[in-house]
């Protein structure tokens, strides 16, 4: 049985005792007749209850696993479907750059033969046919090396070398974006911690105005409307005790699917999540997402290639040469001793004059991915300013929002302590308490949650412009 299981026996144990004790206690002082008496219970019998009620359920705890913030980016990482996804592409471009490269060298390519053939020969002097063979082997070296091709190869080079930084840029952009996935998760699991608390906290201090209200009523101060409400107050929190516990084990479940851990992972609280100032301004910022960002720079290396494709293709208006040689052996035995050898050398030039305007098709198809990748920059550039901009107005929102969040808090217990003193002198009502009391609550979880909505806004920042602040 889980830790919620506990939780909630216990919680249910604490309420049971001081509501018996309560009980009691009016029994005793104004010594009414609920029920007959041969029915009515005892002091001594509602004890046992309350100890059948709290050891009736055996604990077990669940032991967690637990994770740092780093911890959980990494192992997000490396098991990240879509993180492999990149690698794939980086290493895809890797070797198209190394093909392009292969292009500079020449080929070289061995052969080798061998025929065993039989061959009779009539002898005149016999009248017999003597058997006989005539065996041949033979074996080769050759090799090509494109002289003249324009700049085809130097362009093609150059525009596989942008299209690994094209790769790698995406790569690091899904970097971040799993990055911020993982910080959502562990910082919402993080969250809900913080709210239980609140709302445990909100146990307490309702178990705090019930005693309030049970001192008044021992002086026959308060009516039974105001322990009732008291009591409704109480089973109300430990409802929202109940709910955060879910709440809290399904966020920790979650962020054990992100790391790669069947089961609830706590996260480790880092040791500052306070807010700090940005080491850029807002121009700064702007600037950096639509100049350099990971985003931003896979589509300009993008849109390079795509220019270096147009120049490539041009290249097929220039003749191409190319220059061949080769080495060859034969012998009719399976030996290298004797035989004959030949060489021979070759310079060779074509240009196709007309062919079927496939230049022309290949051209104008580059020209348009040309203008399809300057289009996607464009835009691309457009878009990451706007969300810069869209995450720094967060950012700052969330910051303000916490300073508004704090001064609220202070307020409302400041105001639930002024009511608690007027209640307990007559000039307020038990209403006055519970409407004070879940602002106090309502207050401390504004604040627990405008400083995870900074810290989120924050990492959503960094996530734009693929660095850490």
């Amino acid at each position: 049985m889980s830790s919620h299981w506990n939780r909630l026996l216990n919680i249910r144990g604490f309420w049971m005792r001081t509501m018996l004790a309560e009980m009691l206690e009016r029994m005793r002082t104004r010594r009414t007749e609920l029920m007959p008496h041969n029915l009515r219970a005892s002091p001594g019998s509602m004890a046992c209850m309350v100890l059948a009620l709290t050891f009736s359920v055996p604990t077990i705890a669940w032991a967690q696993q637990t994770i740092s913030l780093d911890d959980a980016i990494e192992r997000a990482v490396i098991r990240s479907p879509q993180m492999a996804s990149q690698q794939q592409q980086v290493d895809n471009a890797y070797l198209t750059q190394k093909t392009s490269w292969g292009r500079f060298l020449p080929t070289l390519s061995a052969s080798g033969s061998g025929s065993l053939r039989s061959s009779s020969t009539f002898n005149d002097v016999t009248g017999l046919l003597e058997p006989g063979s005539s065996d041949s082997y033979g074996a080769g070296l050759s090799g090509s090396w494109t002289v003249l091709e324009g700049t085809r190869r130097f362009q093609e080079y150059d525009a596989a070398k942008a299209e690994v930084r094209a790769a790698e840029a995406r790569y690091m952009d899904f970097r971040y974006q799993v990055a911020l996935q993982t910080k959502t998760v562990f910082f919402n699991a993080l969250r809900q911690q913080d709210l239980l608390e609140v709302s445990r906290q909100r146990i307490i201090q309702a178990q705090q105005n019930m005693e309030i209200v049970r001192r008044r009523t021992l002086l026959g101060e308060a009516t039974v409307s105001d322990s009732l409400r008291a009591r409704l107050d109480v089973v109300n929190a430990e409802q929202a005790v109940l709910q955060g516990e879910t709440a809290l084990r399904a966020s920790r479940f979650a962020l054990g699917r992100q790391v790669g851990i069947g089961q609830p992972v706590t996260p480790v609280r880092p040791d500052n999540l306070d807010p700090t100032m940005l080491p850029y301004t807002e121009s700064e910022i702007l600037e950096i997402a639509e100049m350099v960002s990971p985003a931003v720079i896979a589509a300009s290396e993008s849109t390079l290639s795509a220019g270096l494709g147009v120049s490539a293709a041009r290249t097929q208006y220039i003749p191409t040469m190319r220059l061949s040689s080769g080495y060859n052996w034969q012998n009719q035995t399976m030996s290298f001793d004797g035989g004959s050898t030949s060489w021979n050398m070759s310079l060779s030039m074509s240009y196709p004059i007309f062919n079927g305007f496939q230049r022309e098709a290949s051209i104008d198809r580059a020209q348009y991915a040309q203008r399809v990748a300057q289009l996607q920059e464009d835009d691309v550039r457009l878009g990451a300013r706007e969300e810069a901009d869209a995450a720094l107005q967060n950012l700052l929102t969330a910051e303000q929002a916490i300073v508004i969040a704090e001064d609220a808090a202070f307020v409302a217990a400041e105001d639930l302590r002024v009511v608690r003193a007027r209640y307990e002198v007559g000039a307020a009502t038990i209403l006055d308490i519970l409407v004070s009391q879940n602002a106090v609550t309502q207050a401390d979880a504004d604040v627990v949650t405008t400083r995870y909505d900074y810290i989120l806004a924050r990492a959503g920042l960094e996530a734009i412009l693929g660095r850490e602040m």
